[in-house]
């Protein structure tokens, strides 16, 4: 899964990377070093740009919700729960069919965070028990320092209780997708801990490699059959993870220092 990842390039970096046409100043997001869900992220899009007279859709950089809130909810309250959708599925989910025809975007990353899963710590949570290890967050990241391009979904919701003048009258809200994690050995691998993405976590967030991006980000590309083509996992052997203090798991500690490697994990965690 992808629930918190990190987030440091600005937008002239990113417009470089990612052929950017579009982008407003006042958009601008501080980096992010604990991106949890609910926040606004950067993600990049294809869309026309407003009253514009060409309809031909424009490489923007736009803030979003992390939280899906489909285009027919009656209420936001459930875009929280929606932060991941499973790229296995997401072409006949109701929640997310739509966008995935049509809404697709890039959300731009250092890398992710995942608290390793061991054996001892699923058995736990199969009994339901409460009193479980500690456990130790990873960072995983591209191992050359490329950008970390996950695949995502964005949608807008309409706010029917406030006027269409209102600031908030609209949401604009995304959601990541994951896939099954890989099995090969890590390009760059902890001393100590796991050797490859599935041992830390059975699903990863769905990296696309930059030959998939314009595909991708193509409004004009509608049909399911050629888009999964599209999610098939990267090649293996790209990444690199290894352990950071338990700092992250509190959501309201942010800074670089939440990236410094660690030489092994944590007295006290898993592994």
């Amino acid at each position: 899964m992808c629930g918190r990842y990190a987030s440091s390039r600005g937008p002239e970096d990113l417009a470089g990377v990612f052929e950017i046409e579009k982008w407003e100043p006042e958009e601008t997001l501080e980096p992010d070093y604990n991106v949890a869900p609910t926040k606004e992220v950067h993600a990049v899009l294809d869309r026309p740009l407003k009253d514009a007279d060409s309809p031909r859709p424009v490489r923007q950089l736009r803030r979003l919700k992390w939280g899906l809130v489909p285009s027919w909810a009656k209420t936001p309250e459930g875009g929280a729960r929606m932060i991941n959708a499973r790229a296995e599925t997401v072409h006949e989910k109701p929640a997310y069919r739509r966008a995935f025809a049509t809404r697709r975007c890039v959300l731009p990353a250092d890398g992710y965070y995942e608290w390793v899963t061991g054996e001892q710590e699923r058995e736990l949570e199969v009994e339901g028990r409460r009193k479980r290890p500690r456990k130790q967050p990873y960072f995983v990241l591209p191992a050359d320092g490329s950008v970390f391009a996950m695949a995502g979904l964005y949608e807008f919701w309409r706010d029917r209780t406030l006027p269409d003048d209102h600031p908030r009258a609209w949401w604009a809200t995304c959601t990541v997708l994951t896939t099954e994690a890989e099995h090969t050995p890590l390009a760059v691998a902890p001393a100590e801990g796991p050797r490859s993405l599935a041992e830390i976590h059975p699903r990863m967030p769905l990296m696309l490699t930059p030959d998939r991006w314009d595909a991708w980000l193509d409004p004009g590309r509608t049909d399911p059959d050629e888009l999964r083509e599209l999610l098939a996992p990267p090649p293996a052997g790209l990444m690199r993870a290894y352990p950071v203090s338990t700092a992250v798991s509190n959501v309201r500690n942010n800074g670089p220092e939440l990236l410094k490697e660690l030489a092994a994990p944590e007295e006290g965690t898993l592994f």
